[in-house]
């Protein structure tokens, strides 16, 4: 499997001398393994004048960004869908698919280190947040008759447990070093299992989505809310029962005290010894 790329481009809180907002794009190498070691993957910056913020420079400036890498990722994330179009578009042009995505773990912390060290140290840096625009979200859409478990559970691992994850025999899966989350081996890292005989069909889908994060919402009923992609969402179970609610609450607390990361596994059923799909998770703020 080749590598994944994630990629902003976007104005920086930085004024050219003709005042304009000075552009940039950044490319960074998307973590799929809990034993990537951060400082080893690729990442790529280059400012952009105001006056050339257009498909035709980004795409130049990700084929400077292969040659330096000297390989091509099979695909490319991006999170701010106002910019749909131009990376879309950029992408297309060297033969790259680009998808709206929010697991952009390394690039937000790359824009956030870079918005507290880098930008304030530049001539024009005017201060204050870059905030992206908050775009509307659909309503949570029903997952498809044949894609919905028969069971599931709540269940935890500690955060040293996922060291063993590359031994494991698992279908479809993601998943990322847990130094980013900067969590203690000890940590409880809450999750959900599913349980179906169409185990691997159920895997394959949830592999397609760009899954996001997991959720509890209680905003009408108290339901699991799967995200997805850049603004899609998907309700992955209804909450019926005063046990399962106390369960819900419990997992959404245990995920905040593990700095937003959680998981999602994928089993023909509860004896099974392998996994049709596992996804390490974490929940950010994009």
């Amino acid at each position: 499997m080749g590598s994944i790329w994630e990629l902003d481009f976007y104005s920086r809180p930085i004024l050219d001398a003709n005042q304009k907002k000075v552009w940039e794009v950044l490319v960074c190498e998307s973590p799929t393994d809990v034993r990537t070691k951060t400082d080893s993957l690729f990442r790529y910056a280059q400012y952009c004048p105001s006056t050339q913020v257009n498909s035709v420079w980004l795409r130049t400036a990700l084929q400077e960004a292969i040659k330096k890498a000297g390989k091509a990722p099979i695909k490319i994330r991006f999170f701010r869908r106002q910019m749909n179009n131009m990376i879309t578009k950029a992408c297309q042009d060297i033969g790259i698919p680009a998808l709206p995505s929010r697991k952009a773990l390394i690039l937000n912390q790359w824009i956030q280190q870079r918005m507290e060290e880098v930008y304030p140290q530049e001539p024009g840096y005017q201060g204050g947040t870059n905030l992206s625009v908050r775009l509307e979200r659909p309503l949570p859409q029903r997952l498809p008759d044949a894609l919905e478990g028969k069971q599931w559970a709540f269940v935890s691992l500690e955060a040293g447990d996922f060291a063993d994850m590359p031994e494991w025999e698992i279908g479809f899966g993601e998943a990322f070093p847990l130094e980013l989350a900067q969590l203690p081996p000890e940590t409880r890292i809450p999750g959900i299992l599913i349980f179906s005989p169409r185990a691997l069909p159920i895997a394959g889908w949830m592999s397609g989505l760009e899954l996001a994060y997991l959720r509890f919402d209680t905003s009408q009923g108290d339901r699991l809310i799967l995200e997805t992609g850049a603004t899609e969402s998907w309700i992955l179970a209804n909450i019926r029962t005063p046990q399962l609610l106390k369960e819900a609450q419990g997992f959404e607390a245990a995920k905040q005290q593990a700095n937003g990361v959680h998981f999602i596994g994928v089993q023909s059923d509860p004896q099974a010894q392998s996994f049709a799909g596992f996804w390490l998770l974490q929940e950010v703020n994009l």
